[in-house]
């Protein structure tokens, strides 16, 4: 199912000049935010989690995971490149799941090492804070990485219905009805953090059993969908 070819052509569209500053400009943002923190505020379990849940979680995971989701197809899409690599005698099935796993591994190496290195920096993850955000990161990275590859696949509008997802659904409604945090990554993230934590100092509205299964279940479904809408796609570039 993997495919080097596709991965490489991948990697080199996503770690391009521009992408690649805004990739590397966030993670640099949350390790200036977490010493100034420490510098000034001292070591601090529950401001730890505050940084890494409002900043790391909540806005850095998935602005990245819209940059690498929808970069990882939607660019060749829309300037209809795609065609090239569909004529080639690839399963487009293949080319799909390389994708995912190349915007998967790039939304994980720039959130979630340093989501950990910030907490770290924070309260050298004592109450093991910094454990746990890298692991909620870390699977976000997975769902994320699976519902913007399927918005870019489906879409030209797909960076900024990812952007309102992201950041409207999640960070300002989630914020002010509890309806729309179960239907969150980020609260479906926030519970594993929960588990690994165990104390009460980070909070999720989601269930760990309810949470694993919609991670998964929306991984699946994103991926099995943004495989189907391109298998319709024909060498024109139209359905």
């Amino acid at each position: 199912m993997y495919n080097p070819t596709v991965a490489r052509l991948t990697y080199r569209a996503l770690l391009g000049r521009r992408r690649a500053l805004i990739l590397f400009l966030l993670p640099a943002m949350l390790l200036v935010i977490a010493a100034a923190v420490r510098a000034f505020n001292g070591a601090d379990d529950q401001v730890a989690a505050d940084v890494l849940g409002g900043f790391a979680l909540a806005t850095m995971v998935p602005l990245i995971g819209v940059i690498a989701g929808t970069g990882a197809i939607g660019p060749e899409i829309d300037d209809g490149s795609i065609v090239y690599l569909l004529s080639k005698p690839v399963k487009r099935s293949s080319i799909i799941f390389t994708k995912l796993i190349v915007a998967i591994a790039v939304t994980m190496v720039f959130s979630a090492v340093p989501t950990f290195v910030a907490g770290y920096i924070l309260n050298g993850n004592g109450q093991q804070v910094a454990v746990a955000y890298t692991v909620a990161a870390l699977v976000a990275s997975i769902a994320y990485s699976a519902l913007f590859l399927l918005l870019g696949t489906v879409s030209r509008h797909a960076v900024v219905i990812g952007l309102v997802y992201a950041l409207v659904w999640e960070t300002l409604f989630g914020s002010l009805i509890a309806g729309a945090r179960t239907l969150s990554v980020q609260q479906w993230a926030l519970a594993l953090a929960q588990k690994v934590t165990g104390d009460g100092l980070i909070t999720s509205d989601v269930a760990l059993p309810t949470a694993v299964a919609l991670l998964a279940a929306v991984t699946v479904v994103a991926t099995w969908f943004a495989g189907h809408k391109l298998s319709r796609l024909t060498l024109a570039g139209e359905e």
